[in-house]
């Protein structure tokens, strides 16, 4: 019989420590003199309760050292259900007065780092609210990065077990492991955020501008306080932000290794110079053109053109710029760079920068074994050969992908929506992008007023993208539960 209680009792610490959380914003609104507090307060004291109550009533399951597989899957998919459900309670008592829809979807797009928001008039909101979303994107961040590197690579999920002796591999003693990853990569994650705290201060941002903008530039998440995203920085902060997109999207645990006193790893990581590399080559070409069809001078070109591309290729989200107006091109060009993904192992989000290493060098062996039949070839990456077992895994994972973008694009146009904004909505959701196309959602947009089902629709596609879809579907066949 499927035994709950040590999922149980992790998700009830959890739940409890995000109702912790919520204080600090509501400090922040008693600081201010603003009424919106309560909210705060209450949201903490029902969401701390609930997940006392959880905890100590599956405290006997919390007490074993490890995980099995099963409760390893319900783990990283309940979490991503429950931290959300408790976070969108701010936004139904505090000032927005959202609906459970609408609140339910800006909470999960905050903890996905998917950045789309149902919220206009940002300027607007009590600051705890503001950056209560930061709060939500910043933890989500972090959260990711400790599944990716602990519980996706064993779970073999879409090729992820590449990276398990990478992951300090203590096998089967998941939990102990998760704890011994969390607290290094935690000191690395606050320190990139404080020095991008500080950077913005340097060079102009305002002090609560800084806070939040730093914590979703991190968690490459994309929140903004203002309605016009970056764009209300335009100007060199846009390179500063640039700077830690990037720096975000790649493996944390090339930092763990580089603070050892390892720096090697670091320098001939594969995901890295073909995440950067490809930055290198859309900003050339997103520049140019810009300079030459459109009345932009060659800095502000690269300029803009620098931090768009790194912003939408890391799932971060933000816009200094409405690149829709950029030409038919471009747009096309943003469309497919959302879902190409920072590195495995970072905050950034979509396919992953390896799994299409894995597949061109799958297809590069393929053709060299029609010119050669009798010729022998194994496809490798970072200098080592691919198992069948992660190369079967990256093939399904791109299947999957695609179908299921499909049939979300399918399913969000029978509800009403146009087809740019079904597909690019479907995109933007299951990448954790952000912003779609086209006039709706697109980078002057947002997703309030879409209808209720098709929120929901995307609320769903943001769990399964950012869980990289198997640890999702698992869960969904009768051989899951029979095991």
């Amino acid at each position: 019989m499927f035994d709950f209680r040590p999922v149980g009792y992790v998700i009830g610490m959890l739940v409890g420590m995000l109702g912790f959380t919520m204080l600090i914003p509501m400090a922040l609104d008693i600081a201010q003199g603003n009424d919106h507090w309560p909210a705060f307060l209450q949201s903490a004291l029902f969401t701390t309760l609930i997940g006392a109550l959880v905890g100590i009533s599956c405290q006997s399951g919390g007490n074993r050292p490890g995980l099995t597989l099963q409760q390893t899957f319900m783990l990283t998919t309940g979490v991503w259900l429950a931290l959300p459900l408790f976070g969108a309670l701010p936004f139904m008592m505090g000032a927005t007065e959202a609906r459970f829809v609408d609140a339910f979807f800006e909470a999960m797009s905050g903890l996905t780092t998917t950045g789309s928001t149902v919220f206009s008039g940002l300027e607007s909101l009590p600051q705890g609210l503001l950056l209560w979303r930061a709060i939500l994107q910043w933890l989500g961040g972090i959260g990711i990065i400790v599944v990716a590197m602990v519980f996706l690579p064993e779970l073999r999920v879409g090729g992820m077990q590449i990276f398990r002796s990478e992951g300090f591999d203590t096998m089967g003693k998941i939990l102990p492991r998760a704890t011994s990853i969390s607290g290094q990569i935690s000191v690395i994650y606050v320190s990139l955020t404080g020095l991008c705290m500080l950077t913005y201060l340097m060079m102009g941002m305002q002090p609560f501008d800084a806070v939040v903008h730093a914590m979703t530039t991190i968690a490459t998440g994309g929140f903004s306080s203002y309605d016009a995203s970056f764009g209300a920085f335009s100007g060199p902060l846009e390179y500063a932000a640039s700077i830690f997109m990037i720096l975000a999207a790649l493996p944390f645990v090339r930092y763990v290794q580089l603070v050892n006193g390892h720096a090697t790893p670091l320098l001939k990581d594969s995901q890295m110079r073909g995440f950067i590399g490809a930055i290198v080559i859309l900003v050339v070409i997103a520049a140019a053109i810009l300079t030459i069809v459109f009345p932009h001078d060659w800095e502000q070109a690269f300029r803009e053109a620098l931090f768009n591309v790194t912003s939408i290729i890391s799932g971060t989200g933000y816009a200094s710029a409405d690149y829709m107006q950029w030409g038919s091109f471009l747009v096309s060009v943003f469309f497919f760079i959302g879902l190409i993904g920072g590195c495995a192992g970072s905050t950034a989000c979509s396919i992953k920068i390896f799994r299409y290493q894995i597949l061109f060098s799958a297809i590069k062996v393929q053709l060299q074994k029609i010119q050669t039949p009798s010729g022998i070839f194994t496809p490798r990456y970072a200098g080592r050969a691919v198992g069948e077992d992660v190369l079967n895994s990256v093939m399904v994972f791109f299947v999957f992908f695609v179908v299921t973008m499909g049939v979300l694009t399918i399913a969000l146009s029978m509800t009403g929506l146009d087809f740019i904004t079904s597909l690019s909505g479907a995109a933007a959701a299951l990448a954790n992008i952000g912003p779609g196309l086209g006039d709706i959602i697109g980078p002057a947009g947002n997703y309030s007023t879409l209808n209720d089902t098709a929120k929901w629709m995307l609320a769903i596609g943001m769990l399964i993208g950012r869980l990289e879809l198997l640890a999702v579907y698992a869960m969904l066949t009768p051989s899951f539960w029979r095991a």
